[in-house]
């Protein structure tokens, strides 16, 4: 077994990495940029090499610094993760001819894979289902819009070296194909060097469903079963399980002979997946081969017990696999949540800053549930925007569907991070919406159910009640602790009062409290909750226990009750005695300032391009600017007509959030 092995990669996959290296007594070499510097897998690693500054195409990417890096530290084998180089056959290629060993597939195998037009062809020749589409190279926009015409709208275009989302887009009509061709090959150059994009059908409502595969250089290949992939958002994954609510035992018997078939038809070892799209009559197609570990191989591990970091090292060292294809079972279900550096509240756009507080849920396994989170960031780091802005991976694991998805949602609402914009509410909100439950969900699930964006979330009137007989609870027991600070409260009388009025989403519940030594039951006009924990005042995480059942907010203090977070709404919850209610309604509501006339910039970012001018009339939905950030491009347009009066921003600024673009007349 290697002694030394080099992770070719940052954040939360090069921690994963090292875990399971550390726990097979393999010591680890990290190698880091200058924004990197204080990173979490630098701490975690045996040794550490400086590779560069920030951009990845100035270090992580840079194939021969990575080189030099193996040679100082003597590794043996180079783990590449996702993303950089990991799918790279020139990377390959190099330590081949240094002699170290590639923990993934061969140089030969990444050339067939890893070039979405070619694996198409080899997948079709291997008779595996493919979907229609152009596989030529596209010189120019002109051309996307004739062949997109020709394959029949709505297409897709996409980077033929592309992944993760990048260089992605969907077109409906010429004028999108025109314009999604253009970014496409800006978002494919900046992110892979690679510019070749191609164009195929579209198939409407679509599930995201991946095979994962794992193979030997002695000739055995296996399928771990499925993941459904199916909640996305512009092309990217955002929630996983494993295995799919959708696919019957034949059809997923048959997606992975077909995974096999083609993982062999190449020389593939290694761990890989094979991606398909299955349409509502659980027809398949296949859409790629990623030659490389998959963000979301959590949950394939949860469920089988498989180590595949574990088996991509063993295979990389000559083993032969140890598992047949009759051992890989299925126990019980898996869910991953991926959590963004982004602001749901601002379409989902970037975040980047000081992680003031990041307190993830204590991981756990047991015989009827578990709790794993992925992670490579830790309080006090930062979050760059060089990078990918996902900052963890969070897993449950349980006996069924129900029950992993109450996992999911009671670790959301137990994740503290404090300093940048992050999707949990939305997460949270996924994990009670009707359709997921149910799992009835397609690729479009997002597009349909948010089409406006994600606001937060209105909870159910009971729900409500809950939230609101905790928040009476808290709010008495800060009481209790002022009186006794104060001088005004002894041992024999008691003077907090018991009656108060909650207000939570726009509706009043007048409560009174039974307190006792054990807890409190907060009664209602109808029913009571009984409230019990051991949450002290200024303590920014309540656990608490109602009516048996046990539930996590995140508390902050502020006037007359506090801001409350859970299950995807972010509320401020009042406590007033019944005078200060009826007088609260007489107080008259801050009106937010008029921005109606200003073009700010959403996220912390790049100014690549500006395409109007001082004077000129913009129309409805008309492209004013182009913004850059944590390597996708974002184009922001006009919300209605007017006209062009100021412009603040040139290319190539860098803004901050909120920072003025334009101002309109």
């Amino acid at each position: 077994m290697f002694d030394k092995i080099l992770i070719a990669n940052r954040g939360e996959i090069a921690c994963r990495v090292i875990k399971t290296a550390k726990a097979m007594g393999i010591k680890t070499v990290a190698i880091y940029s200058d924004a990197d510097a204080q990173a979490l897998h630098v701490k975690m690693a045996d040794e550490a090499v400086h590779i560069g500054p920030s951009p990845a195409n100035q270090s992580y990417i840079v194939i021969e610094k990575v080189m030099d890096a193996i040679r100082q530290t003597g590794a043996q084998a180079v783990h590449p993760g996702y993303g950089f180089l990991s799918e790279n056959r020139l990377f390959a290629e190099a330590l081949e001819a240094e002699g170290v060993a590639f923990i993934g597939p061969p140089a030969s195998a990444i050339e067939s894979m890893g070039d979405k037009i070619t694996s198409k062809k080899l997948a079709k020749e291997a008779g595996v289902s493919t979907v229609p589409g152009y596989m030529g190279l596209i010189a120019d926009a002109d051309e996307a819009v004739k062949i997109a015409q020709e394959v029949g709208y709505p297409v897709m275009l996409k980077a033929s070296a592309g992944g993760g989302g990048k260089g992605m887009r969907i077109a409906w009509n010429d004028a999108e194909a025109r314009e999604g061709f253009q970014s496409s090959k800006n978002e494919a150059a900046s992110s892979f060097g690679d510019d070749r994009i191609f164009i195929e059908k579209f198939v409407t409502q679509p599930r995201h469903i991946e095979i994962q595969v794992l193979a030997d250089g002695h000739g055995n290949c296996i399928y771990l079963n499925e993941r459904e992939c199916s909640i996305q958002r512009r092309n990217q994954k955002v929630i996983e399980e494993a295995p799919s609510p959708f696919l019957t035992p034949e059809v997923r018997k048959a997606m992975g002979a077909q995974s096999c078939a083609l993982a062999q038809a190449v020389g593939y070892t290694s761990a890989g997946t094979v991606e398909f799209i299955v349409d509502s009559a659980q027809n398949f197609y296949f859409l790629e081969m990623n030659t490389r570990l998959q963000v979301e191989h959590p949950v394939t591990e949860l469920i089988t017990g498989v180590d595949l970091v574990e088996q991509m090292i063993r295979v990389a060292n000559g083993e032969a696999l140890s598992i047949t294809q009759e051992d890989v079972k299925i126990n019980g279900w898996a869910m991953e949540s991926r959590l963004y550096a982004e602001d749901p509240y601002r379409g989902f756009l970037p975040s980047i800053g000081r992680l003031t507080r990041y307190r993830p849920p204590a991981e756990s396994r047991s015989a009827t549930a578990a709790v794993r989170n992925d992670t490579g960031v830790y309080e006090g780091g930062e979050i760059s925007m060089f990078y990918d802005p996902m900052i963890a991976k969070l897993c449950t694991w349980a006996p069924d569907r129900p029950a992993a998805i109450a996992q999911m949602r009671n670790a959301l609402d137990a994740f503290e991070v404090e300093g940048i914009g992050h999707n949990i509410p939305f997460l949270s909100a996924v994990m009670d919406h009707p359709k997921f439950c149910a799992g009835n969900i397609t690729t479009a699930f997002i597009e349909e159910e948010y089409p406006d964006g994600f606001h937060g979330v209105d909870l159910p009137q009971e729900t409500l009640k809950i939230v609101g007989a905790c928040a009476a609870a808290m709010y008495r027991l800060g009481e209790i602790r002022r009186t006794k600070v104060s001088g005004r409260m002894d041992n024999h009388e008691r003077r907090v009062r018991d009656d108060w009025v909650v207000g939570i989403q726009g509706h009043e519940f007048p409560v009174t409290i039974a307190a006792d030594p054990n807890g409190s039951t907060v009664h209602f006009e109808s029913g009571s909750h009984r409230v019990a924990s051991d949450w002290t005042p200024g303590k920014p995480l309540a656990l608490m226990n109602v009516d048996g059942i046990d539930i996590a907010l995140k508390v902050e203090k502020c006037t007359s009750g506090f801001r409350i977070r859970f299950r995807g709404a972010d509320m401020r919850v009042t406590v007033r005695s019944p005078r200060q209610a009826e007088l609260a309604k007489l107080m008259i509501e801050k009106v937010a300032p008029d921005t109606s006339k200003l073009l700010l910039c959403p996220m912390p970012g790049l100014i690549v391009k500006v395409d109007v001018a001082v004077g000129d009339e913009v129309q409805e939905g008309q492209t004013l600017c182009t913004v850059e950030a944590m390597k996708m491009e974002n184009i922001l347009r006009a919300e209605k007509k007017a006209i062009v009066s100021k412009i603040h921003a040139a290319p190539g600024d860098s803004l901050a959030v909120d920072a003025i673009i334009m101002e309109f007349e």
